[in-house]
């Protein structure tokens, strides 16, 4: 599929800093005076680091992606010194990928690279940034029963974050062999039991086939999904209201472009949160 992604020209950056907050994903660093890009698992190409480097030294460059793969990642970030090395190790692991933290290591090893994991003793300025509600995480391993006596609380069945799916990379680990379920924005505020009869067990994306921009982006989301994650199966649940179709429609073209075959669930809701509507497609 094609990805945007933050290019970074050295040449120009003179590690001002002030792209970092700006990173929605804390995938941008100053690390040896210089902006790096640590993890482009994690840059959503977005581009809201662009308009705030005052040198222009920040472009979006386009281009066919294949499957993330951590050697490849480790080939060029193992050329930028201990400090990025072990910078990106650290994001990995923040981020909850931790069977790609361990393919890095698998690399530093091979490639006979000796690395301080214990080190805080960088030498950055602005060393962590971004939106740490933009942080990819992984629920799964944390969930427990509820044991509240308060029956007006309800255990949240949400296994990762983030959730919108422009933000999502179909590559995080949490997607392999899942079962995903696409939402309309609205789904989850109209129904109040949406946790339990449709979110339980699955990994959750949420989009707005009217409102939301690039949709072309998400048909090649979840064709990587199905093709690089291997899903198990797509739940697709949408409004009753005409223009909630094209959520479905989105998934079916991304489902007729992939090599695997999934099967498609569809549930409609209606405006007071009622399903009227439950079928495989």
């Amino acid at each position: 599929m094609k990805r945007k992604i933050v290019k970074i020209d050295e040449e120009l950056c003179n590690g001002c800093g002030q792209c970092i907050p700006n990173c929605q994903e804390g995938a941008l660093q100053i690390i040896d005076g210089k902006a790096r890009l640590i993890s482009d698992l994690f840059c959503d190409g977005l581009g809201a680091c662009l308009g705030f480097c005052p040198e222009g030294a920040i472009s979006i460059e386009e281009r066919e992606a294949a499957p993330y793969d951590e050697y490849k990642v480790m080939d060029i970030i193992s050329t930028q010194g201990h400090n990025t090395i072990l910078a990106h190790l650290n994001h990995l692991k923040e981020h909850g990928e931790m069977g790609y933290y361990n393919q890095a290591l698998a690399y530093l090893k091979e490639k006979n690279i000796s690395i301080n994991l214990n080190s805080n003793t960088m030498n950055t300025n602005h060393a962590h940034g971004g939106c740490p509600g933009s942080q990819s995480l992984d629920f799964t391993k944390e969930k427990t029963p509820s044991t509240s006596s308060n029956t007006l609380e309800v255990a949240s069945e949400l296994r990762q974050w983030p959730v919108q799916l422009h933000l999502l990379n179909p590559q995080a680990s949490y997607f392999q062999n899942a079962d995903v379920l696409i939402a309309a924005d609205c789904t989850a505020f109209a129904m109040g039991s949406f946790h339990a009869k449709l979110l339980k067990g699955k990994v959750l994306a949420i989009a707005c086939p009217k409102l939301d921009s690039e949709k072309e982006v998400y048909e090649e989301k979840i064709t990587s999904m199905i093709d690089q994650a291997n899903i198990n199966t797509l739940t697709v649940a949408i409004m009753e209201v005409p223009c909630c179709g094209g959520l479905l429609r989105l998934a079916q073209n991304a489902v007729e472009k992939a090599s695997r075959k999934v099967p498609i669930k569809i549930i409609i809701i209606n405006i007071k949160g009622e399903i009227i509507k439950e079928s495989w497609v």
